[in-house]
């Protein structure tokens, strides 16, 4: 599986807009089908994650993209259009409980540019123009500009952004071209305090959903710390919202508690292998040969089965299912006890 993270900024622009000259070199133009996939709830989407299979030049891969500190992870396999690979399919398992994937939105781009260098960057300047599809006919167009970094500080791009919008593209907001097109129903607004009690587990629900994949896939500490602040924040809720709901809430909160645990051990186990990098970085270097090893050896008994969710999330998968797709009962109706009806 390949794996990437993406650093880009995202402009928009009007139909037949061209680049200005920025000195860089021409990038071969490419043309490209790319088929969104979802849950009927738009699990992924909710979550900022995209999953879409690409075709171009006879070629089929899916691609994973994860957000993770400030980018986005991208994760690539070759596949067809049965469905996605199954290493791909395995970190979606939270998400497809709520129901299996399927195509939400196909987008036809045709893309060229320039791969460009500016003091402490390279990034490939491309100009995206996209056809949004339904049933084999065109439903709307646009247009976007994108600034990879291939090399540099990301905080960089900034100023190759700025000389577009000097050329007469605007800022947009930093999400996928998707989500130009896919409706997401806006979640209420909250008349009541039991209904600001979930709309706040919502939104921690949907930053456990985020990072889900990322914990699984076990690459990035950050995505299980994230993961695990959820779950903290939504005990939290749920313990001063008690009075607010009119059933048992003791089963989710015991299965929350059971996830931050196992999320909890992992986490001190990345903290300790961190400062234990750290402080054997410092060794002399007659020493070397022996560090890594060290820490192999500290990290082998620790990561076994019971200690890491990476390891063992097969046999906690029922429990974690209860934890994600729970919800928060109806208000209480004035007169009742907790419990009654």
């Amino acid at each position: 599986m390949q794996t990437t993270v993406e650093h880009e900024r995202k402009l928009e622009a009007p139909q037949g807009f061209e680049l200005p000259d920025l000195g860089g070199e021409p990038l071969e133009p490419r043309v490209f089908t790319s088929v969104y996939h979802d849950t009927g709830d738009r699990s992924l989407a909710r979550a900022g994650i995209t999953l879409r299979r690409r075709t171009e030049r006879g070629s089929s891969v899916w691609q994973l993209k994860l957000p993770v500190n400030g980018a986005r992870l991208e994760l690539e396999e070759p596949g067809g259009p049965a469905g996605p690979p199954d290493r791909l399919r395995a970190l979606l398992r939270a998400h497809e409980r709520r129901g299996p994937v399927e195509p939400v939105a196909e987008l036809r781009t045709r893309r060229h540019g320039s791969l460009v260098t500016r003091d402490r960057i390279t990034a490939e300047v491309t100009v995206d123009e996209v056809t949004v599809m339904d049933a084999q006919e065109v439903a709307a167009e646009f247009v976007e500009l994108e600034i990879e970094l291939r090399e540099g500080d990301p905080s960089a791009l900034g100023r190759i952004a700025k000389e577009l919008e000097r050329a007469g593209a605007k800022a947009s907001p930093q999400t996928p071209k998707l989500f130009r097109v896919l409706s997401l129903d806006p979640r209420p607004r909250a008349k009541t305090p039991f209904e600001s009690l979930r709309r706040l587990l919502h939104e921690q629900l949907d930053q456990i959903f985020a990072h889900d994949p990322g914990t699984r896939l076990g690459t990035d500490p950050e995505s299980l710390h994230d993961m695990r602040v959820a779950v903290r924040r939504s005990r939290a809720l749920l313990r001063a919202g008690g009075p607010l709901v009119a059933t048992e809430s003791q089963e989710l909160s015991l299965e929350l508690q059971w996830l931050g645990s196992v999320l909890g051990d992992v986490r001190d186990l990345d903290v300790l292998l961190a400062r234990l990098r750290e402080e054997a970085a410092g060794l002399d270097a007659g020493d070397e040969g022996s560090r890594r090893p060290a820490v192999r050896r500290t990290a082998g008994p620790l990561r076994g089965p019971g200690r890491d969710p990476r390891a063992d999330r097969e046999q906690g998968d029922a429990r974690e299912a209860r934890a994600a797709r729970a919800r928060p009962a109806p208000p209480r109706r004035a007169g009742t006890r907790p419990g009654a009806g």
